[in-house]
């Protein structure tokens, strides 16, 4: 089967005795978004556990949760370990969605995502690891396939603004063009907030991998490293490196770190929707800094903080000096911290109707907590909601993955519902 062919729609169903399988409760993400799941989920009925490697814990996260709804005190464990092949299988095959918080991905999540395609079984997570999701795809995308489990990796801040808004704009401009816009251009804008632990071990992760094989930073280098094999080339180029001033926005921009995945992303939602954004289509990602020389002047800064923080993550002195200094797997901001965050991304999209009339559209995708924490555990809870509440009705097979491929519409209606802000507008 080819990576985007079509295959049967498995028929969902309450057989297995539990819904959703929160892995790595125990960890600050973990414990944010079993958080979310609890308040979302008040009045329903979703069947769902927590789950990792300490029963103490897990019982502590629990015991944490009563306070918040004593209901939370029935909460089944399950406890397993991320290399141990024969309790992830019990896992899998005990859940119709597995959610995971449990990263870097590349180190920890394999054998995961094996038993949940064996099992057929949904899995979302918030991996932002090109290098290991393509690995993913070139194991296991045909057997999930045939199994019907879909495997949703990128559920949060990388990189649902990014292939949500994508597919909003991209559907707006369908219904109300008959055309897909033939250019996007995505802008983060102000945001409050601090990158998480998990995501910094992963940059780490991935400096290592290319340090040992060369070929890693070429296959992530690639604009399409995502795309079915023999469907990656295409209009777009390497990711913006400089400062540039964009005329579309008005503002000076810089690179984007989280570029490097979520236009891989967004490219392979195309080719998974068969290429219903068009074969020519062009997507980036940048920093929006404002406009004149102070926009000028801090765009510049960042890129130059960017590289120079990409360099000191390759060199073990001063890798160690960063690491003192940035968050850790499992710290985190207070719920005060999370609160006071917030993101604004701005997208401008371009393209010409039937009639070859030119139009543009303007998206805003707004999060009101903090990106890393707050509205990423918001993003990847919905997810597993969708995938299990929601799981019978979304028009996708299984495979290897994406967000907007998998739950699109769906996952726009549950975010706006759930505070996010997801709106377009023409020009």
């Amino acid at each position: 089967m080819s990576e985007n062919g079509s295959s049967r729609l498995r028929v969902r169903d309450r057989s297995r005795p539990l819904d959703v399988i929160l892995w790595g409760a125990t960890g600050f993400t973990g414990q944010l978004v079993a958080e979310y799941l609890l308040e979302a989920t008040r009045g329903g009925d979703l069947r769902w556990a927590l789950a990792g490697r300490s029963e103490d814990k897990l019982r502590r996260v629990r015991d944490d949760l009563a306070k918040i709804d004593p209901r939370a005190a029935e909460l089944p464990i399950r406890l397993g370990d991320s290399h141990d092949a024969t309790a992830l299988s019990k896992l899998a095959a005990e859940a119709s969605v597995i959610c995971s918080t449990v990263g870097p991905y590349a180190r920890y999540g394999g054998p995961l995502v094996a038993a949940c395609v064996e099992h057929g079984t949904d899995y979302c997570d918030l991996a932002g690891e090109t290098q290991w999701i393509r690995r993913m795809i070139d194991a296991h995308h045909e057997e999930a396939q045939r199994t019907g489990a879909r495997i949703v990796p990128c559920c949060g801040f990388d990189s649902i603004p990014s292939d949500v808004g994508t597919f909003m704009l991209q559907e707006h401009a369908l219904a109300e063009h008959g055309a897909p816009c033939s250019e996007i251009k995505f802008f983060a804008g102000r945001s409050r907030g601090s990158a998480s632990g998990g995501t910094i071990q992963s940059i780490f992760n991935l400096v290592d991998e290319a340090k040992r094989d060369r070929s890693v930073l070429s296959a992530i280098g690639n604009p399409y490293a995502l795309n079915p094999e023999g469907e990656r080339r295409g209009p777009d180029r390497s990711d913006q490196k400089g400062v540039r001033f964009d005329p579309d926005l008005g503002e000076w921009t810089g690179p984007f770190v989280m570029a490097a995945i979520n236009t891989r992303v967004v490219r392979r939602s195309n080719a998974l929707l068969d290429y219903r954004y068009g074969k020519d289509f062009r997507y980036s990602e940048v920093a929006a800094f404002g406009a004149g020389p102070r926009g000028a002047l801090r765009a510049s800064g960042m890129a130059a903080g960017l590289s120079a923080f990409l360099a000191a993550a390759a060199v073990g002195p001063a890798r160690n000096l960063l690491a003192r200094r940035l968050p850790s797997p499992g710290e985190g901001p207070d719920r005060e911290a999370r609160e006071r965050g917030f993101f604004i991304v701005h997208l401008v999209g371009k393209g010409h109707d039937a009639q070859g009339k030119p139009f543009e559209l303007r998206g805003r995708v707004e999060g009101k907590r903090d990106p890393g924490y707050g509205e990423t555990a918001k993003m990847l809870g919905e997810s597993a909601l969708c995938l299990a509440v929601d799981g019978a009705s979304l028009d996708a097979a299984g495979g290897l993955l994406t967000p907007a491929a998998t739950m699109g519409q769906r996952l726009l209606e549950r975010l706006r519902a759930a505070d996010m802000v997801f709106e377009v507008r023409a020009v």
